[in-house]
């Protein structure tokens, strides 16, 4: 068999595919080259610089796994791959260590002025009653968002003697007791921390999440450090906050727009150190990347298990042909309660009615998971590492069936122990189109395609025409709207589906309305 390695793997992984195959190596290799040369070959090596798109892919007439040396997988049509049964895996775990220490780099640099200070030390000026920095010990720092790489930072920022808070809706008390942190609200983090560091995803939720308002709430002297995804902080309000002494300084390496040019609000401002997407950018993490990658596609052309695979675990065709109409659904499902949950999810039962009883739902289950834990990690979920993932933060799950059922030919039910109540979101087919069926006790008929408004409300004249004329008012538009009641009278719920993002300010609007008891939007973007 023939590997084909493009642009620059770490000669480690090369080595080790040596041992097993023939193996080209192109540094360097252009987009009509590759579309010449692909199909020759049964594994392809990339990181970002070749596009596997999907022409590539129909004319990889022998090509069995993509392997991405590193965690981002855009420059690869995964649909185009998986419809060809092609494999693409990539490496999540391999940057973890060197992103979690470029984060306590980047702390270090920032609270003891060091960068500033090397410049001018450089230009032969000594300055040393200039640049008096701060302490990390007795020190309270904030993680917002604690996957692997958050609580990797925390774990060394509590060897440095700091006290750590940390903000994750989706952890319980359990997973933060074992990490040895204080969990608190979003609130409690921007006001109590002395140094703040953001590892959360970019999702419609984060988006802007730290903004001027929030800093005006900060402690004095706070400084701010952003390793993970661009546009999580405001840019221009940082910069002015710097500018002002809001924030006393700041720590950036993922920018909304990369790469950044000299007329880059961030660019230039005094206390606010600046490094070019490096979190990764270490000689172990590349060759951690590369023999990761080659690990595993050395184990799938011996056709054994893939560990990070990030389209689908090995599911015989006749399974995936009763189950792959589902799988978007079921991933919506546990979008949906883990976005109606107004705390860590604790347990969670996939129950199976009807004729879908009759095979191996185990991909279905994953792919519920999958949907719960996509909208609030870091780090890209996949079939392979969810399960892993969901124990991680302990949530428990378990896996119903049971061949009854009244009103469908199939139905999925998604039952969520938060705090202890249950919530429960259950879906089917309308032919080919997946619907959620029931909220809760609620019956309704909902498209989970884009945005959905979820609403319980006293079932009254004028509630939904308040908030209809509400988000008209604010240019958000209404595509459809379904009423759900219960045998409870005079409860209601109203689904509504948006075709745009609602601002907070809206949502607490919204919230705050008269006869509304609660509103959260399900945005199946992020799912």
């Amino acid at each position: 068999m023939k590997v084909l390695a493009a642009d620059g793997i770490s000669p480690k992984g090369i080595e080790l595919l040596k041992k097993e195959f023939e193996v080209d190596v192109k540094d360097k290799i252009s987009a009509d080259e590759l579309l010449e040369i692909i199909p020759e070959y049964d594994a392809l090596m990339v990181r970002s610089a070749s596009k596997v798109t999907a022409e590539v892919i129909e004319r990889a007439k022998n090509l069995k796994i993509i392997g991405r040396a590193g965690v981002g997988v855009d420059n690869i049509d995964i649909p185009a791959a998986t419809a060809k049964g092609i494999i693409v895996i990539n490496s999540p775990g391999g940057n973890t260590i060197a992103a979690t220490e470029h984060t306590m780099a980047m702390m270090l640099s920032m609270s003891r002025n060091i960068p500033i200070a090397n410049e001018t030390m450089q230009k032969g000026e000594w300055n040393r009653k200039q640049y008096v920095g701060v302490e990390l010990r007795g020190k309270t720092l904030g993680v917002i968002g604690m996957g692997r790489i958050g609580a990797g930072v925390a774990k060394r920022a509590m060897a440095f003697d700091m006290d750590v808070i940390a903000y994750d809706p989706y952890i319980n008390e359990e997973r933060a007791k074992s990490l040895g942190v204080t969990i608190g609200t979003f609130e409690d983090v921007i006001t109590k921390s002395d140094f703040i560091t953001v590892h959360m995803p970019l999702t419609p939720d984060t988006k802007g999440m730290i903004g001027m308002e929030q800093m005006k709430k900060m402690k004095k002297g706070v400084r701010l450090v952003n390793c993970a995804r661009g546009g999580i902080i405001v840019e221009e309000d940082l910069a002015e906050a710097v500018k002002q002494g809001i924030v006393a300084g700041a720590a950036i390496d993922v920018y909304t727009s990369e790469p950044v040019g000299p007329d880059h609000p961030l660019v230039g401002v005094p206390g606010i150190v600046l490094t070019p997407h490096l979190g990764a950018s270490t000689v172990e993490a590349q060759i951690g990347v590369s023999l990761d990658v080659s690990e595993g596609i050395l184990a799938a052309l011996k056709g054994e298990p893939v560990a990070t695979a990030v389209n689908m675990a090995p599911v015989s065709p006749q399974v995936m042909k009763v189950i792959s109409p589902y799988l978007t659904l079921a991933e919506r499902l546990g979008g949906t309660v883990v976005s109606l949950a107004d705390g860590p999810v604790e347990k969670v039962e996939v129950v199976y009615n009807g004729e879908i009883t009759e095979v191996n739902t185990g991909l279905l289950t994953t792919a519920v998971v999958k949907g719960m834990l996509n909208p609030i990690m870091e780090n890209e979920v996949n079939y392979v590492n969810a399960p892993g993932l969901a124990k991680e933060r302990g949530i428990k799950v378990t896996e119903v069936k049971e061949k009854e059922v009244e009103d469908f030919t199939n139905l999925i039910t998604v039952k969520a122990q938060v705090a202890g109540k249950e919530l429960s979101v259950e879906g089917t087919l309308f032919g080919s189109e997946g619907r959620i069926v029931r909220i809760n006790k609620f019956r309704v008929d909902v498209d989970p395609h884009a945005r959905i408004l979820v609403c319980p409300h006293i079932n009254r004249p004028g509630v939904i025409g308040t908030i209809g004329s509400l988000l008209g008012n604010n240019g958000i538009n209404i595509s459809a709207m379904q009423v759900g009641k219960t045998e409870v009278e005079g409860t209601s719920l109203m689904v509504l589906t948006i075709d745009n993002d609602i601002p907070a300010a809206v949502m607490e609007v919204i919230k705050g309305m008269d006869g509304i008891s609660d509103a959260k939007l399900v945005n199946f973007y992020t799912i």
